[in-house]
């Protein structure tokens, strides 16, 4: 029988990555489904497709196929040499398909066939699992710190009708902006028995008055008057979780990033609190502030410039 390039059906390099490979089979086998595709030869693609799967995405399957290395060219006459799959146990799902006689001389003629990769089918008589679906859902920090609990309705369209739904939805605490929640069986219906598919919620964080994230690490502008900054102290700080107090180091400046460890994003590791300080002066809008002021300027003799070039 004919030699088959497993590798050049799917379209991939030899060394694919088995995440490549699965992504190569499923772009092909929306092309080229029985049901769908007006390609010609759609059905017969297809086979091959799944064959190259069954083969590429079992890691012992690939293996025992790629110990005939690069030498081999499609269409060359195959003969395995004898014993040369020992070690090897490829135990075989039977249905109603049929594999290449390539694929059968190659892991043992008693291949009564194989089941469909999940969210494919052949037309005669398979189960193909339903669509996977993706949506977003906005969430506060306040919901990605204390986790919550949300209602979302879904409304699905088939044909000329549409239907709505109320899911509850979980989420976790110590959820990140752009993370995905998966609700198992919540995506689009399967066919002839088949699973249905799962549905993908991706969080999208509301912007904050106050805070800022990044990944699990939360970010705090915390306006500090001169004094404080210049002598230190001691003040109280928001925090997703409460106030919690923090002190200041003498000669503290404006940009100074403090950290409140532990006070971001709950996890294993939790994320930490940043605290910047924001330097305010207090406006001289009075003969008694701009008297400070002067005062200030002749007796401390600051020159905030001096080291510039």
């Amino acid at each position: 029988m004919k030699y088959q390039d497993y590798y050049k059906i799917l379209g991939v390099d030899r060394n694919a990555s088995q995440d490549e490979i699965k992504k190569a089979y499923r772009r092909s086998a929306r092309k080229y489904h029985p049901d769908v595709s007006k390609e010609t030869n759609a059905e017969e693609r297809f086979k091959e497709l799944g064959e190259a799967y069954e083969v590429l995405k079992d890691p012992e399957k690939r293996t025992a196929y790629n110990q005939f290395g690069s030498d081999w060219k499609q269409g060359q006459e195959f003969r395995p040499p004898p014993s040369w799959n020992s070690g090897f146990s490829f135990a075989q799902r039977g249905d109603t398909g049929t594999f290449s006689d390539f694929f059968e001389s190659l892991f043992g003629g008693a291949v009564g066939g194989r089941s469909p990769p999940p969210g494919h089918g052949f037309r005669h008589g398979f189960a193909a699992r339903g669509t996977d679906h993706e949506a977003k859902i906005r969430i506060s920090l306040e919901d990605a710190y204390h986790g919550s609990n949300r209602s979302i309705e879904m409304t699905q369209t088939a044909g000329m009708s549409s239907a709505t739904r109320t899911l509850q939805v979980t989420i976790p605490k110590g959820v990140v902006n752009g993370q995905k929640i998966r609700l198992a069986g919540q995506g689009g219906k399967g066919t002839g028995g088949g699973a249905n598919g799962d549905l993908f919620l991706e969080l999208e964080f509301m912007p904050h008055r106050s805070f800022r994230d990044e990944g699990k690490n939360i970010y705090l502008e915390l306006p500090v008057a001169p004094w404080e900054a210049a002598l230190g102290c001691t003040i109280e700080v928001a925090t997703l979780g409460g106030k919690v107090s923090l002190k200041i180091p003498p000669g503290s400046q404006t940009d100074s990033r403090l950290r409140l460890k532990g006070r971001g994003l709950p996890g294993n590791p939790a994320g930490n609190q940043f605290v910047i300080l924001k330097i305010v002066t207090p406006p001289a809008d009075s003969e008694k502030s701009r008297r400070i002021y002067r005062q200030m300027r002749d007796e401390l003799g600051f020159d905030p410039r001096k080291n510039l070039v």
